[in-house]
């Protein structure tokens, strides 16, 4: 079994200053990369601010005999993350990782909830992970090397009762995940999505004790470490807590076909329990080829209605 590492690698990892975030810049750092540990500073719900969470994992990194800079950047503020990537540029001449870690809760229910608070966690999760890749990705293409891990979570994957926000932003992040692995993968750009169960400061109120301590954040980072690595799978969702670990799939029944005929609603209607048994389901690899196998299907059936 060979051996991670990631010496004269460079990371970013956002939402790093304490939590999941932090686990990951020790891990990273520990394995050999140099780390630029980006955190805001805030509170979970996103106020406030301030550099000296992110100095502290630096100071950590840096005792235990590491390389890492600090940076405070909000990854909603593209200029900033910009400025962010040009620090590492600086520093080290690369950016070969980026950790997509960084995120606030507003949970209430829909009924509930302003928009405000679902533009804000939108803004931070989907547009966040989107700034922060955008400013690397020109880079990444130039040298032909790049790996980026996006946090999804399974609030969007499987639905979670009052984090619609997150849920939303936490599916979208898997769509943008799915495109990029695409675009990416002729100049070995791996575009990955972490699902993690983790106990941090956004779940600390939200499970047992005896929880908690099962699902501590270091359970979760060999999942990132994986993702992040040179030998790094593409277009992969992994699901990671408690030291177990899944893949997840957005997956395609066989179907059926029913034509396009006067009845076909009630035909769909009739049949959906057909339409949706899972025996045989696919996984396609591009949208493309999603809408390839219903035009084949319709070809093969061309005349029958």
């Amino acid at each position: 079994m060979s051996s991670i590492d990631f010496k004269g690698r460079v990371a970013i990892v956002t939402g790093a200053g304490g939590g999941l975030g932090r686990q990951h810049a020790l891990a990273l750092a520990a394995r050999g990369a140099k780390v630029v540990v980006n955190d805001l500073g805030g509170a979970r719900d996103g106020s406030g601010g301030s550099v000296s969470a992110a100095q502290a994992v630096v100071d950590e990194i840096k005792a235990a005999g590491g390389e890492a800079i600090a940076n405070g950047a909000s990854v909603t503020d593209f200029e900033a993350v910009q400025a962010m990537v040009a620090q590492a540029v600086e520093a080290w001449g690369r950016v070969d990782i980026l950790v997509n870690n960084a995120g606030i809760l507003r949970d209430k229910s829909f009924a509930k909830m302003d928009l405000a608070d679902f533009r804000l966690v939108v803004d931070v999760h989907l547009m966040g992970a989107v700034n922060c890749t955008k400013a690397v990705w020109a880079l990444m293409n130039e040298q032909k090397y790049g790996r980026i891990v996006m946090t999804t979570s399974s609030s969007g994957l499987y639905g979670n009762f009052g984090q619609s926000n997150y849920g939303a932003a936490k599916m979208a992040l898997v769509g943008l995940m799915q495109t990029l692995s695409i675009e990416g993968a002729k100049n070995d750009i791996r575009v990955n999505c972490l699902a993690p169960t983790a106990a941090t400061r956004m779940t600390e109120d939200l499970m047992p004790e005896a929880v908690l301590e099962a699902l501590k954040p270091e359970a979760v980072v060999p999942a990132m470490l994986v993702l992040a690595a040179q030998d790094a799978p593409n277009r992969t969702i992994l699901c990671a807590g408690a030291g177990s670990f899944e893949a997840a799939h957005v997956t395609l029944t066989q179907g059926s076909w029913i034509g396009l005929g006067g009845d076909a609603p009630e035909q769909l209607a009739q049949r959906l329990a057909e339409v949706s048994d899972r025996a045989g389901e696919i996984v396609p690899q591009s949208g493309a080829a999603q809408g390839s196998n219903e035009v084949g299907k319709a070809m093969a059936n061309a005349g029958k209605r």
